[in-house]
């Protein structure tokens, strides 16, 4: 075959795969959005590679441990994509404790046994101690299904607080929330005594992670494509009323944790990304086309593991880092115990315990 004929046929190829591409139906209708200037790696966020230090647990034989608990006698317990939940003894014994037949995500134990878990298929679920499921709500009442719950919490008095980050895209399509840059996402109380979910923030940009302060009279939910994290007012004055309590930070929030002594734990899924700031965001024909792509074309995300530490008045204490990602990286959750916090990801195949810098551990 001549230069020319090859020639041809490769541009004949080419523009074939674009229109494909082009007509190629995808359901999202993007908007423009301009993101803030992301922050320097200065001061508690300052760069450093403190995670390089962490203990792996369960290397190799769990995939995608997006959370963790520990119950009281220091056995761990994290999901999979397989949609099993699994316990891991403090000698390393792993044991499937629970099968949800869905995607168990957010996980919070409760000292009778209990595992309330939000399940990005399945919804918001009750795991017993002898690892039986039971399905607790599936939509509010009068609203939409849920379509991808995300993440919770649980009050002193059994409420569960917890967030539906998409109404429109599951949770195998979270990546068309992000080109879509429309708020989807929703804040939700499940009330235990009334057996109801109802709504008490609609319009975020990705609910995901949701944790209750010291006295609980307030609470957050992070918007991870907005960089930002929100603050629902439970008690007091601004009682049933939200406003941004952190703002333009330096990766993506995902879980939050809180110690319940005036601490939270956030994990950052990655840095910021440049191209995807100043380039995709602000133009809606782009992130369209990134869309119609296989997914494998799709920019992927840096690996980077990222932690930090706030207080409650919103105050970045320190950063827990490691810029290679080859230890950690992708951190979907951080929770502590002890002195150590334990530290997930959403698809990797290891579970972080790192010891607390002196500091930060207890007196």
């Amino acid at each position: 075959m001549n230069q020319k004929r090859v020639l041809l046929l490769t541009i004949t190829i080419l523009l074939s795969a674009i229109i494909v591409i082009a007509i190629r139906p995808v359901s999202i209708d993007p908007v423009a959005y301009f993101p803030p200037e992301a922050p320097e790696l200065i001061g508690p966020y300052l760069k450093n590679s403190s995670l390089n230090s962490a203990e792996l647990i369960a290397l190799g034989k769990i995939h995608g441990p997006e959370d963790i608990e520990i119950d009281e006698h220091g056995n761990l317990y994290s999901a999979s994509s397989d949609g099993k939940i699994y316990k891991i003894s403090q000698d390393g014994e792993m044991i499937a404790h629970a099968l949800t037949g869905g995607r168990p995500l957010g996980l919070k134990y409760q000292p009778d046994g209990t595992l309330f878990v939000a399940d990005g298929i399945k919804g918001l679920l009750k795991v017993s101690r002898k690892g039986g499921v039971e399905i607790l709500s599936t939509a509010p009442e009068g609203g939409e299904p849920f379509l991808f719950v995300n993440d919770l919490d649980v009050s002193s008095d059994g409420t569960v607080y917890f967030s539906d980050a998409s109404s429109k895209f599951r949770s195998e399509e979270y990546l068309y929330d992000l080109m879509e840059g429309v708020p989807h996402g929703r804040l939700m109380k499940y009330d235990p005594r009334e057996k109801r979910s109802t709504v008490l923030v609609k319009d975020l940009f990705f609910a995901n992670g949701v944790a209750l302060s010291a006295n609980e009279d307030f609470l957050l939910v992070n918007e991870t494509y907005k960089y930002r994290i929100h603050r629902y007012w439970l008690k007091g004055p601004k009682a049933g009323t939200s406003e941004v309590w952190v703002e333009n930070l330096p990766g993506f929030p995902d879980n939050i944790s809180s110690d319940r002594k005036g601490h939270f734990y956030l994990a950052l899924f990655t840095v910021r990304d440049s191209f995807l700031d100043k380039f995709l965001h602000p133009r809606p024909w782009a992130k369209l086309l990134i869309a119609k792509l296989p997914k494998f074309l799709w920019p992927k995300p840096e690996p980077y593991g990222f932690a930090a530490l706030f207080d409650e008045e919103g105050h970045c204490l320190v950063s827990f880092q490691e810029p290679t990602g080859e230890h950690l990286k992708e951190i979907t959750s951080v929770k502590r115990n002890g002195n150590f916090i334990y530290l997930g990801s959403l698809h990797n195949d290891r579970i972080g315990k790192f010891l607390l810098p002196e500091s930060f551990r207890e007196k």
